[in-house]
């Protein structure tokens, strides 16, 4: 019985702290919203593969998104980009790992995915690192903007498209987009 009025009173404790932070985060969730709004109409603009609602739904996923300016916005952005190209990276590992049956050109092909992965992380963190510090950062995006490019490329090129790995590099190519938008504009 006591577990259960401990429980209760958390819940309410939630509830009360939950009710008070979203009269306090939605006048900022406005401001941040046309933010967000404004920099993926000019970068869907400029940048005619990037999709308005994909944009729109990945910088608002972003942790932060809600109170952030616009410096602030693009960190959110290729901090995304790193996480998801990272992720790829642990799927093309275990793909790798489960290479028993693997066809050995779609084997050669992950194995190329994850040299080119590998290397562009490394590059996209010394990029977000340069945007930290000075809004700069176009040569990580790049660089991970490439290794996409060239393993979907490399999967297409020899039939051995594996449809989650082409949903995971056309991905990276769209936060790219989204990330050669601020480093390029800040």
């Amino acid at each position: 019985m006591r577990v259960s009025i401990v429980f209760f009173l958390l819940i309410i404790q939630l509830f009360l702290f939950l009710s008070f932070n979203e009269g306090r985060s939605s006048r900022n969730s406005c401001c941040s919203r046309n933010l967000i709004e404004e920099v993926c109409k000019n970068f869907t603009q400029s940048l005619p593969h990037l999709r308005y609602k994909f944009c729109i739904d990945s910088l608002e996923a972003g942790p932060g998104s809600r109170c952030a300016n616009r410096h602030e916005l693009g960190l959110i952005a290729l901090n995304l980009l790193l996480n998801n190209a990272t992720d790829t990276q642990c799927y093309i590992k275990q793909l790798l790992g489960k290479s028993k049956g693997l066809n050995p050109i779609i084997q050669s092909n992950l194995e190329t995915c994850l040299e080119l992965y590998l290397s562009g992380i490394i590059d996209l963190k010394v990029g977000i690192s340069a945007y930290e510090s000075s809004g700069g950062g176009i040569f990580g995006v790049s660089a991970i903007s490439w290794s996409g490019l060239r393993c979907k490329d490399g999967m297409r090129a020899n039939k051995g498209a594996v449809p989650p790995l082409k949903k995971r590099n056309n991905d990276i190519l769209h936060l790219s987009a989204i990330g050669f938008g601020f480093t390029s504009a800040d």
